[in-house]
């Protein structure tokens, strides 16, 4: 479920705790959580409602002007059911501070290495981890789908190896493309030296 950055800046001062959607299956569910530029959001409820449901409370809690404004909206992807997502901010993403430790120990080192291993083994285009990790620190804040067509690879697979790579906080996202983190750079360093 993607997220606008004033909503989730809304959701983060507390203005906004819901979101509506059209979706054929909903892609959260009720007690789950969401990873999000603001942190973690946790994921209160998800209830399949009719358009008639909606409420000029419902459209203010989620962020719109107006109930005629939450539904020209919805109305943009007419396919689907309808769903009301109540959300709140339940805490920072653990990723940040892991994207912080830039002092690798030994043990650290083993542990990233195996994770990327195991992802080059797995991959169908053959290993790509370390150069994904280079090309991000040689041209960041370039657009994923440029990134991507550098490599002769689709936006979208690629776009999926840089969540890999951000979930084990070696990578982080801009607001158009990604930079290397602290971590990420200290990992290329080790590389480094081991080589």
């Amino acid at each position: 479920m993607l997220l606008k950055r004033d909503t989730l800046e809304g959701i983060a001062e507390g203005r906004i705790t819901l979101a509506f959607r059209r979706w054929k299956r909903p892609t959260v569910r009720a007690g789950g959580e969401l990873r999000t530029a603001i942190g973690v959001l946790a994921i209160d409820a998800v209830d399949a409602i009719e358009e008639a449901d909606i409420t000029e409370r419902n459209a203010d809690s989620a962020g719109h002007l107006s109930r005629a404004a939450l539904i020209a909206e919805l109305n943009r992807r007419p396919e689907g059911s309808l769903y009301r997502v109540a959300l709140h901010l339940a805490g920072d993403d653990p990723r940040a501070a892991l994207r912080e430790q830039d002092a690798l120990d030994e043990d650290a080192v083993a542990t990233i290495a195996a994770r990327l291993d195991r992802f080059d083994r797995s991959s169908r285009h053959g290993p790509w981890t370390e150069t994904l990790l280079r090309l991000i620190a040689d041209r960041p804040g370039v657009r994923a789908p440029d990134l991507a067509a550098s490599l002769g690879r689709d936006t979208q697979p690629f776009k999926r190896d840089v969540r890999k790579l951000k979930e084990l906080g070696l990578t982080e996202s801009l607001e158009t493309g990604y930079r290397l983190s602290p971590r990420g750079r200290a990992w290329l360093a080790a590389l480094d030296r081991d080589s």
